[in-house]
């Protein structure tokens, strides 16, 4: 394939997932300047081995690559990140959009939802935000991680019943 050809068919197959990629990213990180670098360092890394693509799906392909490129840097960096949990203070807030003070009280909930997402493990946070954020099949997540469906599922349970009690105020020495 020529290199114009190549980088054509690139930028048609994989850039339209750049938000996708910076949104993974971003959760994995926990941090906007890391997420970017590590965006830029999985989009090189995708283009320099594109020509073994051979799939129809660029979007699972690419945010394999992301999370490889995270879960690398992770280890070289943040270690201890990869099984400790965020240590923040959380209470959640009940809201109702139908006014403009339900709707502070809805954007407090969003940010208690992510502050709550940023309390869990990592491998519990990619799960989340590929099912939920991402809207990925079990099977799609199972790729992307290379982990068994079986594993996806229950990493999905755990987390999403650590959310729950994070966002009810339940003691951390529960979790």
């Amino acid at each position: 394939m020529e290199e114009k050809e190549k980088t054509a068919r690139f930028e048609q197959t994989i850039l339209p997932h750049l938000d996708a990629a910076y949104n993974l990213a971003r959760w994995l990180t926990r941090n906007e300047q890391d997420a970017q670098d590590m965006v830029q360092e999985a989009y090189l890394r995708a283009f320099k081995f594109f020509h073994a693509f051979q799939g129809v799906d660029g979007r699972a392909w690419l945010l394999t690559i992301v999370r490889n490129t995270c879960y690398t840097w992770l280890h070289q960096n943040r270690a201890h990140e990869i099984t400790t949990m965020f240590d923040e203070e959380i209470h959640s807030v009940d809201s109702d959009s139908s006014n403009p003070a339900a709707l502070v009280l809805q954007s407090a909930d969003h940010q208690l939802l992510r502050e709550a997402l940023n309390e869990l493990p990592v491998e519990f946070r990619e799960v989340v935000v590929l099912r939920d954020l991402e809207g990925f099949s079990y099977k799609e997540i199972a790729g992307i991680a290379n982990i068994p469906t079986g594993t996806v599922m229950s990493r999905l349970a755990r987390a999403r019943e650590r959310l729950k009690k994070i966002l009810c105020g339940q003691p951390k020495e529960k979790l």
